[in-house]
């Protein structure tokens, strides 16, 4: 990778739920004097406190956090609203003579830093509300086929039934007469203005994070989760923030659908799962320092990962 020695340098610290990233990231802060900006999808709703492991004022110890609990969980929040956000925050993090730390489980926000993804300024009008009144009159597949005629390679990737998508596709291009396509092509073409040092925890052991995993939900539970997910439900969330991993496999329950045993073991192998896809994630990083949790204890972790830091930043 070619250093550019002009760029601010800024780590990432990303990896599975559960495997230590905010601990470590502001045991970073402090050491570096830096400030945490989060990339975690679900972080970004005030109240979802406990399900999405938000760090209390004592576990931050100080360190100012960026991106937590900032929208309502009836709002939509998109990829393109977390770049301008974000980057808005590394910025002046930066101008203040300090480190911004990257911190988060979500791939797609990461990717979006590191590519330095340009998104289409569109403003929406009433074409999304004319098209949704189209597929009530019409039908999904003549949306499809209209799509398939204006941008086939976005249409190809879509299902019949993923009316969300097709409309979206739809609705950028006559609001802006690029397609998806061609917006992915032209998103690339600015490096990013950073240099990013990424830092990836996992474990040797699988098992080690699965139990560690298993142990955050039964804290989490002790801590009144099944309340804040009791509360979740009973107001308007949006479509994004009712995919939070947490509620959806309590509601069984909280129906009287199903025993809070089963509920729970549930929580926990979805949970799993999800670890488990974000590795993969992850995995994809051809320039990711890998750091295995299970070899170091916290201390020995923070002055390792600590030492990769001074080495890149003295390189720069």
């Amino acid at each position: 990778m070619v250093i550019n020695m002009q760029k601010p340098f800024v780590p990432i610290i990303a990896g599975p739920t559960a495997s230590g990233k905010t601990s470590l990231s502001i045991e970073l802060a402090k050491r570096f004097n830096g400030e945490i900006v989060s990339a975690d999808s679900m972080q970004i709703y005030k109240n979802m406190d406990i399900a999405t492991a938000k760090p209390d004022e004592e576990e931050m110890h100080g360190i100012p956090h960026h991106l937590i609990g900032i929208i309502n969980p009836d709002d939509e929040f998109s990829v393109a609203q977390y770049k301008i956000k974000a980057t808005e925050a590394i910025e002046d993090i930066l101008a203040r003579g300090k480190m911004p730390i990257v911190v988060g489980g979500t791939g797609l926000y990461i990717d979006t830093l590191i590519n330095n993804t340009e998104f289409l300024d569109y403003e929406k009008s009433d074409i999304r509300s004319t098209l949704e009144q189209r597929n009530e009159n019409e039908g999904t597949e003549s949306l499809w086929n209209e799509l398939n005629s204006i941008d086939p390679e976005t249409a190809q990737k879509l299902h019949l039934n993923d009316i969300k998508r097709i409309i979206r596709a739809l609705e950028v291009f006559y609001s802006t007469g690029k397609t998806i396509s061609e917006q992915r092509e032209l998103s690339h073409i600015n490096e990013s203005p950073y240099n990013w040092c990424l830092i990836g925890l996992n474990a040797d052991d699988r098992q080690y994070l699965y139990d560690r995993i298993n142990l955050r939900v039964d804290i989490m539970l002790n801590m009144g989760l099944l309340k804040e997910a009791e509360d979740f439900f009973s107001s308007d969330v949006s479509h994004t923030a009712i995919q939070a991993i947490g509620y959806k496999e309590l509601k069984p329950y909280i129906d009287g659908e199903k025993r809070l045993e089963d509920a729970v073991e549930k929580l926990k192998m979805e949970t799993r799962r999800y670890a488990k896809r974000q590795l993969t994630w992850f995995r994809r990083y051809s320039d990711i320092n890998w750091f295995m949790i299970d070899r170091y204890d916290k201390y020995e972790l923070v002055d390792r990962v600590s030492a990769l830091i001074d080495e890149n930043r003295s390189t720069l």
